[in-house]
């Protein structure tokens, strides 16, 4: 089954690291990727710029706005995401509790929804 592992954290830890501190962690994140790559997990993922990179896109009333900024104003913001396999709910949990950012923050993992399955991906 397919899990998304999102990493969510409080951008200004990112900020307050020195040069030295960044790169290690980016280090970290390079090393889990290629050794859950070998293991057979890793299906996707990226790092995200800072959220006010983002723009949010609505359309209600069939007008488009898009906005500056995320959706929610949070004390932690999405950094980046993993895309991998995994049996089940715990194999995916203790995949993501690997994860280097973690620490910063928290990681929630959710189930991919298979929208081409008979069910379309809902459940009854």
């Amino acid at each position: 089954m397919k899990y998304a592992c999102l990493i969510y954290y409080d951008e200004t830890l990112e900020d307050a690291m020195s040069r030295p501190q960044w790169n290690a962690l980016v280090d970290e994140c390079l090393a889990y990727g290629q050794r859950i790559r070998e293991s057979g997990h890793f299906l996707g993922g990226e790092s995200l710029q800072h959220s006010p990179a983002t723009t949010t896109v609505q359309l209600r009333g069939g007008k488009l706005s898009a906005t500056d900024g995320p959706f929610a104003e949070t004390k932690e913001q999405l950094a980046g995401f993993y895309l991998i396999e995994a049996r089940d709910l715990n194999e995916a949990v203790q995949v993501a509790s690997r994860i280097p950012p973690l620490r910063l923050g928290r990681v929630e993992v959710r189930p991919v929804r298979d929208i081409t399955a008979p069910d379309r991906g809902r459940p009854d």
